[in-house]
């Protein structure tokens, strides 16, 4: 068989247990790649984890994270050293919708959580896994967000709020290891087929959509040792 263009390489991807994250996990276990994969439900995992073996038959291994438990987020760096010694892909799918509101009314424990998990816990994925992306010959970091982190749409302050402000965090630290073998790119992935989305447009036709699979191609792009790509942000090809 043909070595993949991520042979080898150990990828985490958060979020990974449906829709664009279990797409790319997928995608990168066709192309060599070992995944570690993290969400809230274990059996979600799991099902991507058959799916997996039945194509590839490699496996994956399987976090079952809360990315609100900040705790256990600040120990993924050491576990992931005791077990690999390195990180090479780090993909940032996980996101929280939070509430359609206006501002004022908006749930403050709805709004902590998009704030939980769409910024703070990227941070600190960013503080636990850094130095093992530096520990790798090619680190990648690819973040997932939307275009409404730059626009003004009304009664979306939650999400657009914290998406912004996860895009100016990424940018920052892409020009901080811009000198390094670190990769740092920022992809919005547009109108696509998942939950989320489903969430915020309940009375869309999601045959209208693209299918996550579409956009995995992008993912293996960015985390291929030969990119070169770095603060971008980034929509997939129409």
């Amino acid at each position: 068989m043909t070595a993949g263009i991520l042979e080898g390489r150990i990828a985490l991807i958060t979020g990974a247990s449906r829709g664009i994250g279990a797409a790319v996990a997928r995608r990168f276990a066709a192309e060599g790649a070992h995944v570690v994969l993290t969400a809230r439900t274990r059996g979600a995992l799991e099902e991507v984890d058959d799916e997996i073996r039945a194509a590839q038959g490699g496996r994956a291994t399987l976090i079952e994270l809360d990315l609100a438990d900040f705790d256990r987020v600040d120990g993924m760096g050491p576990t992931l050293a005791e077990r690999f010694g390195r990180l090479d892909i780090l993909v940032a799918n996980a996101g929280a919708l939070g509430e359609l509101a206006p501002v004022q009314d908006i749930d403050v424990a709805r709004w902590t959580e998009a704030f939980d998990v769409n910024l703070h816990a990227n941070w600190r994925l960013i503080r636990t896994l850094a130095p093992l992306l530096g520990a790798s010959d090619s680190g990648r970091a690819i973040f997932v967000s939307a275009a409404v982190a730059q626009s003004r749409r009304p009664y979306w302050g939650a999400y657009a709020a914290s998406k912004s402000a996860l895009e100016a965090m990424v940018a920052c630290w892409a020009a901080e290891t811009r000198r390094t073998p670190i990769r740092v790119n920022i992809v919005q992935p547009g109108a696509t087929r998942t939950r989320l989305r489903a969430q915020a447009y309940p009375g869309e036709d999601p045959a209208t959509l693209k299918s996550p699979e579409s956009v995995a191609g992008l993912f293996v792009e960015l985390a291929s040792p030969a990119c070169q790509r770095h603060g971008e942000t980034i929509l997939p090809d129409p």
